[in-house]
């Protein structure tokens, strides 16, 4: 039997199973996007699920396949969220106990869905990695049936029944379905059913750029195990793609894109203007991949859908999300501007961005020659507008520099210009990440002791599962190996921000 009849028969069972809970989703069309990309786009909307993603389609799809002695006996899973209330929901449905390990940065919305419906949580490490290992050594314990989030055919057939109803409802047939990737199970559910019975249409997956893990797996031709992985996106916040899932997509995917958390952020608009409902992060990956791949392509007129995986949102991460539109948009450039210290430098700077709309405008006095200002600045052509007013603001003199990739200046920067410290002697600036949790910032602040003299702090609550923390510390010569040997041992992401050039303006 091949890999597309052994699957087939699974998708066709998992289509006679999972509508005793999951419901057939729309696909809707996206005037505004379709319009503004000159492409015909659709979305899927997983958003519609009872629990607001697709994988109640394989979690039910597994569960509802045990025997009645692995019943009895219970599950349990790990998840960052999503699968878990999959699992919850199935489980409540069919009376089954079930504990689910999730991790302890996970969002409290998806922690109190779970619970709501019925399930035992236990928050435990920092990541999806963490919950996994630890759920599988309580299922060795216990005996109860591990239900893992993608790397099982009965999981990816259900999560195979998007793509049935897609291409059921689809007035035609698509080009390209753009699939968002974490794990795999939803990519390899809809390649596997696709390609048997549709090869003409293309797949493509999407990942965050902070978490490839699928992507570099298929470059180097085997899973791998990536170091570290961002979480903005925690919904596909995965260190190694499922053994099965890598199977089926080395084969069956035309490529993995990888997106930038401001493309993401600039997705999430994108849906919440064309259908009035607000994604979570790794629900728009598939929309920013697909305006990527239409970017570099040049592409029109095509037929393309995307799939909008998920919902669940903590409302106070839109602060955040918003922030980062604009400039995931190219719709805003963040500039670092150095003009004359006299009077009439601001109104002539204000003549030579043109009657551009200024959103962010921030200035501090230093001294009596130079004045630094970073100034937001809106964009109606994107990138090439940008480069247009570098240019025009090179040629008029002006000593500018392009902030706008830079994420010290996004994340700290644009937030705490307004002076130098000029006797900070020795200082060294270090951007950190911490799991965000119920004291964790006194926790890392404890951990950093009282050796080194802080020159400079910065924490803002985002709304996100990890703080961002950006401090100067003074390091005389003789002590940089031990602060250096310190800092390893805090056993945290960093990096030294020392020579970002944001810093060196507004604040060194």
């Amino acid at each position: 039997m091949t890999m597309f009849d052994e699957y087939n028969n699974l998708i066709e069972e998992a289509s006679r199973r999972i509508y005793a809970m999951a419901k057939r989703t729309d696909l809707d069309h996206a005037p505004l996007l379709s319009s503004r990309l000159n492409n015909n786009i659709w979305l899927k909307r997983e958003d519609q699920q009872p629990v607001f993603s697709y994988k109640l389609r394989g979690a039910y799809n597994m569960i509802a396949s045990l025997s009645d002695e692995e019943r009895n006996r219970g599950v349990l899973t790990a998840s960052a969220g999503n699968h878990a209330q999959g699992v919850a929901m199935a489980t409540q449905g069919l009376g089954i106990k079930a504990i689910i390990v999730m991790p302890k940065t996970t969002p409290d919305i998806k922690v109190n869905s779970v619970k709501r419906m019925g399930a035992e949580v236990i928050l435990h490490g920092n990541t999806y990695d963490d919950a996994k290992e630890y759920a599988i050594k309580m299922s060795n314990q216990t005996g109860m049936c591990y239900i893992p989030p993608y790397d099982h055919p009965l999981i990816i057939a259900g999560q195979a029944t998007v793509g049935v109803e897609l291409i059921e409802q689809y007035p035609g047939i698509p080009d390209i379905i753009f699939v968002p990737v974490g794990g795999g199970g939803l990519i390899a559910g809809i390649a596997a059913y696709t390609q048997a019975n549709y090869p003409g249409i293309k797949i493509i997956g999407v990942e965050p750029d902070e978490a490839p893990c699928m992507h570099h797996a298929i470059a180097a031709g085997e899973r791998v195990v990536l170091d570290k992985i961002g979480i903005f996106a925690d919904g596909a916040a995965v260190k190694q793609a499922g053994e099965e899932n890598f199977r089926i997509t080395k084969d069956l995917v035309d490529e993995i894109l990888l997106v930038s958390i401001d493309e993401i952020c600039a997705a999430v608009k994108d849906i919440f203007e064309d259908t009035r409902s607000i994604p979570e992060p790794a629900g728009a990956l598939a929309l920013a991949g697909l305006k990527q791949y239409v970017a570099r392509e040049k592409i029109s007129g095509k037929e393309l859908v995307a799939i909008f995986s998920g919902a669940n949102v903590n409302f106070d991460r839109l602060r955040h999300i918003a922030e980062l539109t604009a400039l995931g948009e190219n719709k805003e450039a963040l500039l670092s501007i150095m003009i004359p210290e006299r009077p009439g430098s601001f109104r002539h700077l204000c003549h030579d961005l043109g009657p551009r709309l200024i959103t962010e405008f921030n200035y501090r006095y230093a001294d009596n020659n130079d004045a630094y200002v970073f100034a937001g600045v809106q964009l109606k052509q994107g990138v090439e507008e940008k480069n247009k007013l570098l240019n025009h603001l090179k040629e008029k003199g002006y000593n500018v520099i392009d902030l706008s990739n830079d994420v010290v200046a996004k994340m700290h920067i644009r937030h705490m210009v307004g002076g130098h410290a000029p006797h900070a002697e020795n200082e060294f600036i270090y951007r950190f990440e911490f799991p965000e949790r119920s004291g964790a910032l006194l926790h890392f602040l404890t951990e950093m002791g009282e050796r080194w003299n802080i020159s400079l702090f910065h924490y803002r609550n985002h709304g996100a599962a990890y703080g961002r923390v950006l401090m100067g510390f003074q390091v005389k010569e003789n002590e940089r190996n031990d602060f250096q040997q310190f800092v390893d041992k805090l056993g945290i992401p960093y990096w030294d921000e020392s020579d970002n050039p944001a810093y060196q303006t507004f604040l060194r």
